[in-house]
């Protein structure tokens, strides 16, 4: 792992135990609001805002991160404020506490995200882009295996105690915090030291980008249109008849495939091209949402999420290496804070969508709709040319 350096490392170690604390809760959270009375409609709007919030707190930051070419402080205080929102969900009951814990956790990973992906380009070659961002994504996915697998057992001795869960998911994030403190600030010398003009200067920056940025980012976004949250996956799961545990257990299962195969196939990524590796995941995506839309066998489910982890293995690191490698140091902050902000919104939208398609038509037609858009954003990206590098 030469090309992994201690930087990597420590910001691996800290999304790793940040995964953990938020996916100890990502199962329950729904149940344990509901557990408080509060209806569907009020978590479906909860989870609508705090989307929307994240999405454009990720461009925002990212844009000042390299306005003011600083880095370590926006993933310090990223993960910090993260990690202070678990307990304040099980302190404040009231839907306003419930909203402003919610808000809070999203804008941590607002401020976080770009500055975190710059240090990690920074630290990377133009030929060594996929992996390093792939090793990330490997570590952090592996949270989302051990944090659902925590409460599986926690669960499991302690029925129905929810509560406890939001304290105990504050340890590991405080372990996280601890970890930032281990990153040092190296200069950026191309950053300019102005300040942002509002909370929305960050989309100006789509008219001052390179040709191939736009066609890739645009490409990107509308794949995140039709890209709904996988909740609708294990929805699905479950309409099969399966058992939550068993449904909780394909959801472990998932991000297993999705940590062990991110960073390989970053390393193969970075041999083969972005684009090749890019249409490979999603292939894999269309193939699975076209079997999940006409299949009810059990084993065919649990081989449709293993399918659905190399997806997510082959395209999550590598669109951010993709658009790192397209852009000057100086802007990776931006560049990257402007696609994630974007995506959040859409998948926003892609979600709705998929709901309002449901309810009228049913799983199979949402889940087939969703396989023919993805094969004609793979036509998209099959037949335009976007370079895959770039000089800074």
């Amino acid at each position: 792992m030469k090309f992994i350096s201690k930087t990597v490392w420590v910001l691996s170690l800290v999304s790793l135990f940040t995964d953990i604390a938020s996916e100890m809760l990502y199962p329950v959270l729904p149940i344990y609001l509901k557990s408080i009375g509060y209806s569907i409609l009020f978590i479906g709007i909860l989870e609508g805002i705090t989307e929307v919030v994240a999405g454009y707190s990720k461009g925002y930051f990212g844009n000042l991160s390299d306005l003011n070419g600083k880095r370590v402080p926006f993933v310090r205080l990223g993960y910090a404020l993260s990690a202070i929102s678990k307990p304040l969900l099980a302190i404040g009951q009231i839907p306003v506490m419930v909203l402003f814990a919610r808000v809070l956790d999203r804008i941590g990973k607002g401020v976080r995200t770009g500055a975190r992906d710059a240090i990690l380009s920074m630290e990377a070659t133009k030929t060594s882009k996929a992996r390093v961002f792939g090793f990330h994504r490997s570590m952090d996915t592996l949270g989302a295996v051990l944090g659902p697998s925590i409460t599986l057992v926690y669960l499991s001795i302690y029925p129905e105690d929810y509560l406890v869960l939001f304290y105990m998911a504050f340890l590991p994030g405080l372990v996280s915090i601890g970890l930032t403190f281990f990153l040092k600030e190296k200069p950026n010398p191309k950053s300019q030291k102005k300040q942002v003009t509002s909370f929305l200067s960050f989309l100006s920056y789509w008219k001052k980008s390179n040709p191939n940025y736009r066609k890739l980012v645009f490409g990107l976004f509308v794949f995140a249109f039709w890209n709904s949250s996988d909740v609708f996956l294990i929805l699905k799961a479950k309409e099969t008849g399966l058992d939550d545990k068993f449904v909780i257990g394909i959801y472990i299962f998932y991000n297993l495939v999705y940590a062990l195969f991110a960073y390989p196939l970053g390393i193969l990524a970075d041999r083969v091209g972005f684009k090749k590796m890019f249409l490979f995941g999603l292939g894999m995506f269309a193939s699975v949402y076209l079997l999940m839309g006409s299949v009810q066998n059990p084993f065919l489910i649990v081989f449709s999420f293993f399918l659905y982890g190399v997806y997510a293995s082959a395209t999550e690191g590598i669109s951010k290496a993709w658009i790192s490698n397209l852009v000057p140091t100086s802007e990776v902050g931006t560049a990257i804070g402007m696609f994630t902000g974007l995506q959040s919104v859409a998948a926003f939208f892609a979600s709705f969508i998929a709901g309002w398609i449901w309810y009228l038509f049913g799983a199979p037609i949402t889940f087939l709709l969703t396989g023919v858009f993805a094969l004609f954003v793979f036509l998209y990206f099959l037949t335009t040319k976007i370079s895959e590098n770039s000089e800074s």
